[in-house]
């Protein structure tokens, strides 16, 4: 009977330990979902500097892209294309809009990939 004591602690102290690990990533991970962090302030500052001119701060389209026919980066037609194509139209440029594969890496390429498929939540 003496021996079952420490057992019992033990597992009552496993079974704490796992309660509050559980506990603690159900809070956390919702949070780091709902905070995009520092990715997404600069894929927000690359956007404005890079892309706005000519597709609006929103992705709708500036006066300036609209005389271009620029599409709307928040339409389904834009949303519907594969990230890979997207990110193609980005590095090489199409129609109208020049490439930037030299000026923007391929993580930032991808992460403005990223950036207009939020525009369509913003529609």
């Amino acid at each position: 009977m003496s021996q079952d004591k420490p057992q019992r602690h033990m597992v009552f102290g496993t079974l704490i330990l796992l309660v509050l690990f559980v506990g603690l990533t159900l809070i956390v991970v919702p949070i780091v979902q709902a905070n995009p962090g520092p990715d997404s302030a600069a894929s927000t500052a690359t956007f404005r500097t890079k892309c706005a001119m000519c597709h609006g701060q929103d992705g709708a389209g500036s006066a300036v892209g609209k005389s271009m026919n620029v599409p709307d980066l928040r339409s389904s037609a834009v949303q519907k294309l594969p990230d890979a194509e997207l990110a193609q139209v980005i590095a090489n440029g199409k129609g109208g809009m020049p490439s930037f594969k030299n000026s923007l890496s391929e993580d930032q390429i991808h992460s403005m990939v990223s950036y207009v498929r939020s525009l369509h939540q913003k529609k």
